[in-house]
């Protein structure tokens, strides 16, 4: 993030992904979309983390130069940030069940930050933001949809 300042920033956004142990099946497909984000320049990947969970509760963090064969992560890897802090890396892990696996990612959405700089050079400063979970939002669809067939 060496090149950008501050004023330059898109919203930042943060997600952990739990695979539970035994159900992970990890095929390439996640490193190749998000290096396709990152490589349309819609997307900048400021942190990214394996995290696992032994069944005692130990952790294992795992940067990722850390890994073999990370294959398209290797065209992002330049660019992360490393901001999480070794709190945050705590907290996360007591959220996860033994013997499970998570990822970690911090990314900048890159595609809002000309929307965001203009409302800050206009005066505007972010007072809330949020997501709505997938499964929310699919579960609401599927409640109206069976509420009509009635």
């Amino acid at each position: 993030m060496n090149d950008v300042s501050e004023e330059e920033l898109g919203p930042i956004d943060y997600v952990v992904v739990e695979f539970p142990a035994g159900t992970s099946n990890f095929s390439g497909a996640m490193a190749a979309e998000l290096a396709a984000l990152a490589e349309a320049e819609l997307i900048r990947v400021l942190d990214l983390m394996i995290l696992t969970k032994d069944q005692d509760g130990n952790i294992e963090v795992l940067e990722v130069e850390d890994l073999d064969g990370t294959g398209e992560l290797g065209s992002i890897e330049a660019d992360l940030a490393e901001i999480l802090a070794f709190e945050d890396v705590e907290n996360l892990a007591a959220a996860m069940e033994p013997g499970s696996t998570a990822g970690v990612l911090i990314w900048e959405n890159t595609w809002a930050a000309p929307f965001a700089v203009a409302a800050r050079q206009s005066g505007g400063q972010l007072i809330a933001s949020g997501r709505i979970p997938t499964q929310a939002l699919i579960a609401s669809f599927e409640n109206d949809d069976n509420e009509g067939a009635e």
